[in-house]
């Protein structure tokens, strides 16, 4: 389903995009996959009803990691994405040695359904299963078919040093990669979708290893604005909640 030569062909030109881009390497890349395979992956995806584990800091998001039990194109998709050759392109254009993870830990199909938003945030660094996993990269695959400006989501970049921002369009069949660091901030605000129709992304990550880890690990971390005091407070002892959580309680996500 993806389109490996023309992503082999075009490789240079998507490397000094990827590198050269502000306020962070990243980019979008338009028809990544077979059109008539991805409408008809398009038409095949449920509504999904586990929802996201970001609660406060997220609405009407929806997941499910383990897309590919759905069997079919999503079976395809899924063998497309840990195939070699997707591994080399994505080492290639981001000069980083990376695999993706093959179980979609806190991936697979994202839903955002009527108003969603997601929360500025950092992303966790370090595998939770894989103590020497490091998160380099995130991969968003767009399916938002007919997707309009006036619908919103846009995914939003800042980099949480400079302040400096930019948005990504989330059109359909188009691939998002982004640095994923402590500094790499993203999120989307409430979406305006026609009734009936929900903002869908595929998101798998990739990873490099670390013989030792080179950073502190770490959770997600929310930026929340003081201008929302309630949402502030949590994300400031949002961190420390979740790992005493996680000392008592297994991960809902790694069973999702």
């Amino acid at each position: 389903m993806i389109r490996f030569d023309y992503l082999e062909a075009n490789k240079d030109a998507f490397r000094k995009q990827f590198l050269e881009a502000k306020p962070f390497p990243h980019i979008g890349i338009d028809g990544i996959c077979e059109e008539d395979k991805l409408l008809q992956l398009y038409s095949q995806i449920p509504e999904i009803e586990t929802p996201s584990a970001d609660y406060v800091f997220a609405k009407n998001k929806f997941e499910k990691s383990k897309y590919y039990e759905l069997g079919g194109l999503f079976q395809e998709l899924h063998q497309d994405f840990l195939d070699p050759r997707f591994a080399e392109f994505v080492s290639y254009i981001s000069n980083e040695a990376i695999f993706i993870d093959p179980t979609f830990y806190g991936g697979g199909i994202h839903q955002g359904k009527r108003g969603s938003f997601l929360d500025m945030h950092a992303d966790f660094n370090y595998h939770p299963l894989h103590d020497n996993w490091y998160r380099n990269l995130n991969l968003l695959l767009y399916i938002n078919k007919d997707w309009q400006k006036e619908h919103a989501g846009e995914l939003k970049l800042e980099d949480g040093r400079t302040g400096e921002k930019t948005e990504v369009d989330v059109p359909f069949n188009r691939l998002a990669i982004m640095h994923c660091r402590s500094y790499t901030l993203h999120g989307y605000d409430p979406i305006q979708f026609p009734e009936g129709k929900f903002r869908t992304s595929i998101a798998a990550y990739a990873y490099s290893i670390h013989t030792d880890q080179l950073e502190s690990s770490r959770t997600t971390v929310w930026h929340v604005k003081k201008e929302s005091p309630v949402k502030y407070l949590l994300s400031k002892i949002w961190v420390p909640a979740v790992k005493i959580k996680s000392y008592f309680s297994k991960s809902k996500t790694a069973d999702n």
